[in-house]
């Protein structure tokens, strides 16, 4: 998984993608749990939607995200900005101590591919938060996953770019294969880049059994953005907090 190109036309991508509804999750949470709080970490920012709109709200921001190329399409956006950029892995944080809140959208935590990047991610986290510091992050459902992802294709054709994207299924259970051609125009041609992404699917079982090993007291689990668990959500939300274990 790169996003060296792909970098260049996520935001056309994901143009419909519930930024408002992750930000409003997100201050609600916060009103709910931890009131006043002020710094908020967005480990896996991408190109900075969620990043940029919590940081106008008035929060002081850090973007976390692996790729360098993501990075700077967010930092592009509004480069006065008070927001840092970190380029990092958040299965191992580094320099960030008594962050009041850490959110992790966009099903972030699908991209860790096995049961201790998931439990490191969740170490590092905990790690990084001040005492009672609130962890937000959503995953696909396993249900959204397995009826509405694995085998499905996907394509959209605009003037100056297309693609098309095959989602496979993996031998693992519940792991999908997420293989994606572009088109994109560059004067009077068109330039083909291929990505291949790999995502994990983890049931609300699995994710609360390590976020409690790590020492989170999980707060809420929703789906789709209400407050409580729909029966056919795509996503699911954890709402944690870290507690002194």
């Amino acid at each position: 998984m790169s996003y060296q190109q792909m970098a260049q036309v996520y935001d056309r991508l994901m143009k419909d993608a519930p930024y408002d509804h992750w930000v409003d999750f997100t201050n609600k949470m916060i009103e709910r749990f931890l009131p006043n709080a002020q710094s908020i970490v967005d480990a896996g920012c991408g190109t900075g939607e969620v990043t940029h709109r919590l940081n106008e709200e008035g929060y002081l921001l850090t973007g976390v995200d692996l790729s360098e190329d993501m990075l700077a399409v967010a930092h592009q956006k509004n480069s006065s900005a008070k927001i840092q950029w970190l380029q990092q892995d958040i299965t191992d944080l580094a320099g960030l101590k008594d962050v009041e809140c850490i959110i992790s959208y966009c099903d972030v935590m699908n991209y860790l591919s096995d049961q201790q990047d998931v439990i490191r991610a969740f170490r590092s986290i905990y790690e990084a938060l001040s005492p009672s510091g609130l962890f937000i992050f959503d995953v696909h459902s396993i249900d959204h996953i397995q009826n509405n992802m694995i085998g499905a294709t996907f394509a959209e054709v605009y003037d100056d770019l297309s693609y098309i994207w095959f989602c496979d299924p993996d031998e693992i259970e519940n792991r999908m294969v997420h293989d994606l051609t572009f088109f994109v125009q560059n004067g009077p041609n068109y330039e083909r880049f291929d990505e291949q992404h790999v995502q994990q699917g983890y049931s609300p079982e699995q994710l609360s059994e390590w976020l409690v090993q790590t020492g989170f007291k999980i707060q809420l689990i929703s789906s789709d953005f209400q407050l409580e668990i729909m029966d056919s959500g795509e996503r699911i939300f954890f709402v944690c907090q870290k507690t002194n274990v």
